[in-house]
């Protein structure tokens, strides 16, 4: 069965940096979108970062364009979150989750079918 599970969380200062990492099994990585949400406390699940299957297209959130970099290696099987410079606002539940085969990238969260179980990421300032 499909399998997603992040790691990587942990409290960072304001400023630092930290890199989530998705490993995924039970399916064809390589052929599948990835992408990467989270949600704070009280809050909707939003967008932050997807990528292509291929790994040759990749879109932001506003909110962290620029400071946050999506990757993958598919011959892992990992998709990975660069963080920099991290902010209080950056704080919350980080999900990687599966997108669509052989598809453009979709930012809606009706657009990925399974979901890792969440790493949390705390910013103090």
């Amino acid at each position: 069965q499909v399998q997603l599970v992040e790691s990587g969380g942990g409290l960072a200062q304001a400023g630092g940096s930290l890199r989530l990492s998705c490993a995924a099994a039970g399916y064809i990585f390589s052929g599948y979108s990835m992408g990467w949400f989270r949600q704070a406390p009280g809050m909707e699940r939003e967008f932050v970062a997807a990528i292509t299957w291929s790994g040759d297209s990749t879109e932001y959130a506003a909110s962290v364009k620029g400071r946050f970099t999506i990757s993958r290696d598919n011959a892992k099987n990992m998709v990975y979150l660069q963080m920099n410079s991290l902010k209080s606002e950056d704080t919350a539940v980080y999900y990687c989750a599966r997108g669509e085969y052989i598809a453009p990238i979709n930012w809606r969260l009706s657009g990925y079918d399974y979901w890792g179980q969440g790493t949390q990421v705390t910013v103090s300032s």
